[in-house]
């Protein structure tokens, strides 16, 4: 007979019948406990054991002392600094968040770029980053170059005094 798709059956031996535990001792695997052993909490219906689960002993995440906290106002930054700006592509003298992408300084356009001031200045670089430290914008414009920073936004909602909020209509 030729085999196809109406025809096809498993290998012999690659099939076996499923255990049907809990259904008396001729079944093969545990009669009255199924396999279950005597008593305790594996051996009831419902039990689930959490991974970190330690039998009863104080866990770990309680034994250990807790310090410091979670800032939910942390802002991610992405930092260069001057002396890093002499690996700009092409030796470029404009630096932005794509062409510092480009030259590998940082990661991504997503986060913003702030140019910190370590290092030394000997080309006229015009700067349109989203923070620039001080001694960084100085050393900038000594060597002649440019440097824009957006304004800051605006704080909202109730994290401003109330005497800067402005009221909405």
């Amino acid at each position: 007979m030729q085999k196809d798709l109406s025809n096809l059956k498993p290998a012999k031996g690659s099939v076996k019948t499923k255990r049907r535990r809990g259904r008396g001792a001729a079944a093969g695997r545990g009669g009255h406990t199924a396999g279950r052993g005597h008593n305790g909490a594996r051996s009831r219906s419902g039990h689930k054991r959490r991974d970190w689960f330690e039998g009863g002993q104080m866990p770990i995440n309680r034994r250990l002392p807790k310090r410091g906290f979670t800032n939910i106002w942390r802002e991610d930054v992405q930092i260069i600094n001057i002396a890093d700006l002499e690996r700009l592509v092409d030796g470029g003298t404009d630096v932005n968040r794509e062409t510092c992408v480009a030259s590998g300084l940082v990661k991504t356009t997503r986060l913003p770029v702030k140019l910190l001031g370590d290092g030394e200045v000997t080309i006229a670089y015009n700067v349109d980053l989203d923070a620039v430290s001080a001694s960084a914008k100085e050393k900038i414009e000594k060597a002649g170059g440019t440097v824009k920073v957006p304004e800051a936004a605006p704080k909202r909602g109730k994290y401003v005094k109330k005497s800067e909020r402005v009221a909405s209509a």
